[in-house]
C-alpha cells in the first residue's frame, strides 16, 4: 500500500478532531481569494529551546537569503502565474504559535526583499516543548487568511525534534492531508543525538513516516549548519516548481529523499514516549 493511501486509511479509522480544536491561540479571519497565484506556502519553523541562538539565527537567516536567490526568482518566474504567496510562522510546544511574516504575494525581486527584510526585522525568541501537531493545525488555519487562491498549498515544517506535545501528530497530519495540503519535511539533524536531549538518531524517518505527506511529498535533511542555506533554497524551489523528489540522498550535500525513500517504520509516539520516561508525565 502507497504511503498517501495508508494515510487515508488511517484517517477513516480514527476519531479526527477539527483544525479550529487543535489550533491553539491561532484566530484566523477567512479572507477572500482576491489573487491568483501558483502556490500558497507555509513556511513553519521551529524555534524550541533545543534549537541554540546560532542555529536559530543560521536558520532565519538562511531562509531570508533563499527567498531573494536568482534559483528561487527563476522558479516563481517559471510559473504558469508567476506568483506565489508566502508567510513565515515559528512554533515551539502546543499553545506556542506565531506569524513572524504575515501572507505576502512575491512576484519577483522587490517583493522578494521585502519578505526577507520583514523577516530579518524581527528579534530572535525561543519557547519550551515540540508540538508538530499544533504547528500543522496552526499553519491549515493560516491558508484561511491568505487572501490569494493557489493552484497547490504546502506546509514547509523544519524541526530537530520530534512530537512531544498536543495532539497526536499521525492524526493531525492526516486531517491536514485530507484539506488537499502537502506537506514537507527539513528535519535538522545537526547535533550527535543525545538521549538527555531526547533527540532522535533517525529524525529524518520519523518525518517520513509520521510528519509529511501528499503527492510528491519529501524530506529534505539537513546534518551540519553550513549546510542549511543549500538546502532551504534547494526545498524551496521544488516547492515551488511542483517537481519530484529526487532518489537517493547523497551524505555530503543536501538531497530530496522521497516519503518511500528510508528504511522504517518509525513509531510516531516516540517523542512522548521520549518526554514520559524522563520526565514522567
Amino acid at each position: 500500500m502507497g504511503a498517501i493511501a495508508a494515510h487515508a486509511l488511517r484517517a477513516s479509522i480514527r476519531i479526527v478532531l477539527p483544525l479550529a480544536a487543535l489550533a491553539g491561540s491561532a484566530a484566523f479571519a477567512a479572507q477572500p481569494a482576491e489573487t491568483d497565484v501558483d502556490l500558497e506556502l507555509v513556511l513553519a519553523v521551529d524555534i524550541s529551546y533545543s534549537m541554540d541562538t546560532e542555529e536559530q539565527q543560521v536558520q532565519r537567516e538562511g531562509y531570508g537569503a533563499a527567498i531573494v536567490s536568482k534559483p528561487v526568482l527563476d522558479a516563481i518566474r517559471d510559473g504558469m502565474l508567476g506568483r506565489i504567496a508566502v508567510t513565515y510562522v515559528e512554533w515551539a510546544g502546543s499553545e506556542e504559535q506565531a506569524t513572524i511574516v504575515p501572507w505576502r504575494i512575491i512576484d519577483g525581486p522587490e517583493s522578494a526583499q521585502a519578505f526577507a527584510a520583514a523577516l530579518a526585522a524581527q528579534p530572535l525568541r525561543r519557547a519550551y516543548r515540540t508540538s508538530i501537531s499544533g504547528a500543522l493545525a496552526y499553519a491549515a488555519r493560516a491558508f484561511e487568511a491568505s487572501g490569494a487562491r493557489g493552484l497547490r498549498k504546502v506546509i514547509d515544517v523544519s524541526g530537530d525534534g520530534p512530537n512531544n506535545q498536543g495532539e497526536m501528530v499521525e492524526r493531525v497530519r492526516d486531517e491536514v492531508l485530507e484539506r488537499g495540503v502537502v506537506i514537507n519535511g527539513l528535519p535538522l539533524m545537526l547535533k550527535r543525538p543525545s538521549a538527555a536531549m531526547m533527540d532522535l538518531g533517525d529524525l529524518d524517518a520519523y518525518y517520513r513516516d509520521c510528519v509529511i505527506g501528499g503527492p510528491g511529498a519529501f524530506v529534505l535533511p539537513v546534518r551540519s549548519v553550513d549546510q542549511f542555506p543549500d538546502a532551504v533554497r534547494t526545498k524551496l524551489v521544488m516547492e515551488i516548481a511542483g517537481l519530484p523528489p529526487a532518489t537517493p540522498e547523497l551524505p555530503a550535500e543536501p538531497r530530496p529523499t522521497p516519503a518511500a525513500g528510508l528504511a522504517g517504520p518509525s513509531s510516531c509516539t516516540v517523542g512522548e514516549q521520549l518526554w514520559r520516561d524522563r520526565f514522567g508525565n
